[in-house]
């Protein structure tokens, strides 16, 4: 659909004042240009050529070399704990009322940082953001990237149960990754198979996208919710163009979708910009919207008087919005 310059200024004040949920959003690719610089001035060392800025990450390999500065750049837990701090109060200044981020436990021997004290360092930096009273709530996911084999998976699921103890509710699940490029069959059936209470992108699953017909079918029977997030899918070349999102498919189907961001840093993008590009590409009205928005709090992993409470913000800010863009949502 073509919006004209004064409906598409609206649609975008739309998004930046509708609350939302993030439930798919990775701590080190959220890492913002603003974040960089403050890591950079205790890295004298590195030589930082990239730009976060909109519009800067037009390649994969562009993707791969920002990933790879970051990295260098969160190697100590002060750094790591600097990020998590400032992703999520970009988050809440998006407007973000429930975030769900997910982590690697990292080690890295020539700074003594453990896996076990990454993952402190992002506890304390939710930890501390909540004591601020921020209007937003924070979990965690731990990932195991599959590559790694079994024992370090066992590792991180040690791990989230020991400090899952130690700090309360706010780890609340774990997370699978792999590299989609190299789907294989076999295991996506057995992931299938485990359910999952979500999934990540769903871009191989499809039978035109080296998926298969039965998993297609085991989703849609058993209604499992899909992260979606469409900046990343399109730069990241898992789609070949945004009318072929696979968001179309789902959506048209009625199924449970959610809109995120994957790395709102690497990608130069933020949840409002998703939400509005989702509005733009399918033809999604505000009620539309809102109501992707509200439906994510369901399938969020938190605890249900958390949920409760989010649909009693919701309510509030149905009718001041309603009011501001006289409209029925």
């Amino acid at each position: 659909m073509i919006y004209s310059d004064t409906k598409m200024t609206e649609m975008e004040e739309f998004c930046k004042i509708l609350p939302k949920v993030e439930l798919h959003a990775h701590i080190n690719g959220s890492v913002s240009e603003d974040t960089i610089q403050k890591l950079l001035t205790k890295k004298q060392n590195l030589d930082h050529q990239f730009s976060f800025k909109k519009g800067s990450t037009a390649t994969l390999k562009q993707c791969f070399e920002k990933f790879r500065m970051i990295h260098q750049l969160t190697d100590n837990v002060d750094s790591v704990y600097q990020v998590t701090y400032d992703v999520i109060h970009e988050f809440n200044d998006d407007n973000v009322k429930y975030l769900e981020l997910r982590t690697t436990p990292r080690a890295v021997t020539d700074t003594g940082m453990t896996q076990e004290l990454y993952v402190e360092a992002v506890l304390r930096a939710i930890q501390d953001c909540e004591s601020e009273d921020l209007d937003i709530r924070v979990r965690l996911l731990l990932a195991i990237d599959r590559r790694n084999g079994v024992q370090r998976g066992w590792e991180t699921v040690r791990l989230a149960q020991k400090l899952g103890t130690s700090y309360g509710d706010i780890i609340v699940g774990i997370d699978l990754s792999g590299d989609p490029n190299v789907p294989a069959p076999v295991e996506t059936m057995d992931l299938l198979s485990l359910p999952p209470d979500r999934i990540g992108h769903g871009t191989c699953l499809h039978p035109e996208a080296a998926g298969r017909q039965e998993f297609v079918d085991t989703v849609l029977a058993r209604k499992t919710p899909l992260e979606l997030c469409l900046t990343s899918n399109l730069i990241g070349q898992t789609v070949p163009n945004l009318d072929n999102h696979q968001f179309k498919f789902w959506y048209e189907k009625k199924h449970p979708c959610i809109i995120c961001t994957d790395d709102k840093g690497v990608f130069s993008t933020s949840l409002s910009e998703e939400y509005q590009l989702a509005a733009t590409t399918f033809d999604l009205t505000p009620s539309d919207l809102w109501r992707l928005s509200e439906d994510s709090i369901k399938h969020a992993f938190c605890e249900e008087k958390v949920k409760e409470k989010l649909r009693e913000k919701w309510k509030k800010y149905k009718s001041q919005i309603e009011q501001q863009f006289s409209l029925k949502l």
